[in-house]
């Protein structure tokens, strides 16, 4: 097992280098870079996302001093001042291999537009991402994981087929636009007026007692919550019913019922340790892909200061440091949950071997 380990912790390396490549490659090519953005800002332009992609003919990061003189009207010696500022003085490959030796030192640099360090931005956002991350995480299996297993034992039948059409209608609708719908119906749109419509605290937060403050904070994840856990929910109850509706149909199961045996211990003592294997071991994978990926449009729509609006901002800004570093930081936790998925497979079934099979 310990060269199986080696071999993919020796896989990230290159995986995450071909990674960073690719997507500096297509960041740094697109159109409307910081120092375009400095430019504007100049000059007083409106640098709205609508104005950058309608200019785009006339904004590129490898674009020469001189072209930028030309296109934008202004003194070279300012332009060239603007672009050593933001580092564009430099080839492409250098300004890559520059950013390579600084993360390998796990120094990711500052903010061209915040004034501070990628990681102290990652350290301020994180908390309302943990919030969503782990109280959704929490949800999705305290009820998937139940209603997957009964799910699974009454298969067929009328409980079954009815759940089995609310959970395909909650999938297919997807998590934005849920959330668009709660605003619209429960905080102030069209409907009612229950739950506030943007962050979560109120504004006299510190002023609450104890229980105060954990009334408000619930209160106020109520509505992005629930359009968080949706998506996840639907997709690990179907999981988990064919997880166990497999391992029901399994011979091993008609021989302990044939045997006498209790169905609660067939189902608990038998069919539960298989039935859950994939579900737990892919947890870590599970939460990684809540905590982070799924948050950006539901922290945009509620207002929510975390990660997913801290990289929706730095891509329309077109902060490169915040983009490649936080990149950087999700990919490689990435990569390490995958091997620790694996693992926990191993761990809740030692007959699963990935070293014989060649890793």
């Amino acid at each position: 097992m310990a060269n199986y380990i080696l071999r993919r912790l020796l896989l990230i390396l290159p995986t995450l280098f071909g990674i960073m490549v690719i997507n500096f490659l297509i960041v740094q090519s697109a159109p409307g870079g910081p120092v375009e953005q400095m430019i504007a800002q100049i000059q007083g332009h409106d640098m709205s996302a609508t104005s950058r992609i309608s200019g785009s003919s006339s904004g590129d990061s490898g674009q020469t001093s001189s072209g930028r003189e030309q296109q934008q009207g202004l003194d070279p010696e300012v332009v060239a001042a603007i672009e050593k500022m933001y580092g564009f003085d430099k080839p492409m490959s250098e300004r890559f291999w520059e950013m390579v030796v600084n993360y390998s030192q796990l120094d990711f640099g500052d903010s061209f537009f915040r004034n501070t360090s990628v990681i102290d931005l990652m350290i301020e956002k994180l908390p309302v991402s943990i919030s969503l991350g782990l109280w959704s995480t929490l949800l999705v299996y305290l009820i998937s994981i139940p209603l997957g297993i009964h799910k699974a034992i009454h298969h067929g039948n009328r409980f079954d087929v009815w759940s089995s059409t609310l959970i395909t209608v909650s999938y297919a609708i997807p998590g934005f636009l849920f959330a668009i719908m709660l605003i619209v119906i429960f905080a102030g749109g069209s409907y009612l007026d229950w739950f506030p419509l943007r962050g979560l605290s109120s504004d006299n937060f510190d002023e609450l007692s104890t229980f105060g403050k954990i009334k408000d904070y619930f209160w106020h994840l109520a509505l992005p919550l629930t359009a968080y856990t949706i998506g996840g929910f639907a997709t690990l109850t179907m999981l988990t019913k064919n997880s166990f509706l497999d391992e029901i149909n399994k011979q091993y199961v008609i021989t302990a019922r044939a045997k006498g045996l209790e169905e609660n211990k067939v189902l608990y003592h038998h069919v539960f340790r298989n039935g859950m294997l994939i579900i737990i071991a892919g947890f870590p994978a599970a939460f990684l892909t809540m905590f982070f990926t799924g948050s950006m449009l539901i922290e945009v729509i509620f207002s929510l200061d975390g990660l997913g609006l801290l990289g929706y901002e730095s891509v329309i800004n077109r902060d490169y440091p915040v983009i490649f570093g936080t990149l950087f930081i999700f990919t490689l936790m990435g990569l390490l949950l995958k091997l620790i998925s694996d693992l926990t497979y191993v761990w809740i079934d030692p007959r699963i071997d990935f070293e014989s099979r060649g890793g």
